[in-house]
Order: C-alpha cells, then structure tokens, then sequence
C-alpha cells in the first residue's frame, strides 16, 4: 500500500537520495552511463520544485520511495516530471498506481503530457502500457532525444 501526498522542504535530503539512486539506476536500461537530468540529485533543486508547485512524495509505509513533479503548461496540460522510485520499488506496480494519482490531481484538465529519454525502452513500453501516445520528439543537444508522451484524461 502506498500512500501519496505532497513533499515538504524537510523531504528535500531524501527525495535527491532516493532520485539519484532511481536515475543512477537507469544505466541497467541503457542510460549511456550514470546520472540524470539536472538536479537530479541535488537537495537544493528538490527544496525549490516543492516551494515552486506540485512536488508530491511516494511512500510505502512510511519509507520515502519516491517522487514527483507536476506542473500546468500554458495549453491548460500538466506536465508529468522527474518521476523516480527507489530501484528496488521498480516493477511493482506503484508507478501505475503514481500515474492514477497524477492523472487525477488537475479534474480539469485534459490532457496530461510526460518525456522519456529515446534510449529508454522500459519507460516508453510502461507508459505506453498507462494508454499515452508518443507524440513527439526534443533534441536537447548532443544526441539527447527525449520523446514526448500524451494521454487524454479529461
């Protein structure tokens, strides 16, 4: 059972622990080497994301094992962002029961968007698996293609 609710500044330590180890982790589904997208594992970039919207913490009794961000687009979208669990809560089915929570945060929107890295097949074949629908590509320089997912949820 896994309870989802909003991260405080006090989380900020732990959510980048738990975030570089979940992106870290990434290099046994074919990440060119460790690491992940800036401030990953920074507790300073965490305590900013929760000051500035929607940064929710995933928990499993009481054991912080994940996070992520959400955040309104101007088109009236949520972009769903940094999502990460700890390697060994992977596969277990949270990040289809995290995925129910985001699309249900905004009633009002209708669309709710997420990006994957193109080398990561794990994620595009579980959002794809969620009903998203790769909508496009971002080149965000030196050969990093991020692919673009959207599912209608309004």
């Amino acid at each position: 059972m896994i309870v989802i609710e909003p991260a405080e500044e006090s989380d900020a330590e732990a959510l980048a622990e738990v975030s570089r180890r979940a992106f870290e982790h990434d290099v046994n589904y074919g990440a060119p080497g460790p690491g992940g997208p800036p401030g990953y594992d920074s507790p300073d970039w965490q305590r900013k994301m929760i000051r500035s919207g929607r940064f929710f913490k995933v928990l499993e009794q009481d054991r912080l094992v994940g996070g992520f961000v959400l955040s309104r687009l101007p088109d009236g979208s949520v972009q769903l962002g940094r999502a990460f669990l700890e390697p060994e809560y992977q596969n277990r089915g949270i990040g289809a029961e995290l995925l129910r929570f985001a699309e249900g945060v905004f009633p009002e929107t209708e669309h709710l968007v997420v990006d994957t890295p193109s080398w990561n097949l794990r994620n595009q074949h579980f959002y794809e698996q969620g009903g998203y629908v790769k909508i496009g590509e971002i080149d965000v320089g030196e050969g990093f293609i991020l692919f673009q997912y959207e599912k209608k949820v309004g």
